[in-house]
């Protein structure tokens, strides 16, 4: 899907760089952005029809392989509004026989100078991108970005590359990851434990993340726009490679302590990478609830 490239912008379409040179006039940001969210639905939807036609391989009853797609965003970014509308499409449609995607907002910093301060971007998940930048030999980071269980990166608003590459992921099978005992503690913080079937390697990862967000954006690019986002990442921390024995861990989540959680779950998302290629060979889900000392887990969807 080739999209309109952002004036001022070089690289690939839909593409945000740094550094941005010329600010768009927000009226023209604003048509830009109905058109863009009209083509992202429309090649969206035939990918799906494609993407369901290519799964006849797929038994009705198979069990659905876990997939990692993380989406680098910022709302001081006007590219990004659509790829995080596709990233909340797939969260909620779950379209591709096969396939169960574990989706992360990931929300990077360096946008920030734009004149909107992303309220939920962190230092952590620019080392995240950066580190993906080198695996992958990209000369610099860009958002919107979308990886796929740590093997493919693309433009995060191409609906077309995003279906291939979930339907294609999901085609390996992983060994399983249980979440057990999480609770969400008044600080905010998650104890949790973890274990591993046989076969499972890698260092394990977790992310707390709001289920969904809400921001109404007073400057910057998005001047004027109200943002939605799905599985935003507010913690992320590595934990290594002898964490799944069930042993207690602990994320701090210092971040959110201070929402309203009331009606809005948060999704603790584990997942392992393998360190000599960034693969990342097994990812689970569950989701906890309000952030009290007796709050429970539920298993992901």
């Amino acid at each position: 899907m080739n999209l309109p490239a952002a004036p001022g912008n070089t690289g690939s379409p839909g593409v945000e760089r740094l550094p941005l040179i010329v600010m768009p006039l927000i009226i023209v940001t604003r048509m830009r952005f109905v058109r863009w969210t009209v083509a992202v639905t429309l090649v969206w939807g035939c990918c799906l029809l494609n993407a369901r036609a290519g799964q006849a391989h797929f038994a009705a009853s198979a069990q659905r392989q876990p997939v990692l797609v993380e989406l680098f965003t910022s709302e001081g970014c006007s590219d990004c509004p659509p790829a995080d509308a596709l990233l909340a499409q797939l969260d909620s449609a779950q379209p591709f026989a096969g396939a169960e995607a574990i989706v992360l907002s990931e929300h990077v910093t360096y946008w920030n100078h734009q004149g909107w301060r992303d309220p939920f971007s962190l230092d952590t998940i620019d080392l995240r991108q950066q580190q993906y930048a080198r695996q992958f030999a990209l000369s610099d980071v860009y958002t919107p970005q979308i990886v796929v269980d740590g093997t493919e990166q693309f433009v995060g608003n191409d609906a077309a590359h995003l279906a291939r590459a979930v339907v294609q992921a999901a085609g390996t099978a992983k060994p399983e990851l249980s979440i057990e005992n999480a609770r969400v503690e008044a600080d905010g913080s998650v104890e949790f434990s973890v274990h591993a079937a046989s076969g499972a390697k890698g260092s394990l990862f977790a992310a707390l993340a709001q289920n969904a967000t809400t921001s109404i954006v007073a400057r910057g690019e998005n001047a004027g726009r109200t943002l939605h986002h799905v599985a935003v990442v507010r913690a992320i921390k590595e934990f290594g490679g002898k964490a799944t024995d069930g042993r207690q861990l602990r994320l701090s989540g210092a971040q959110i302590a201070g929402a309203d959680n009331s009606a809005t779950p948060f999704r603790l998302v584990v997942f392992m990478v393998n360190g000599w290629n960034g693969h990342v060979t097994a990812v689970a889900e569950a989701i906890l609830k309000a952030p009290v000392s007796t709050a429970s887990a539920q298993p992901g969807r």
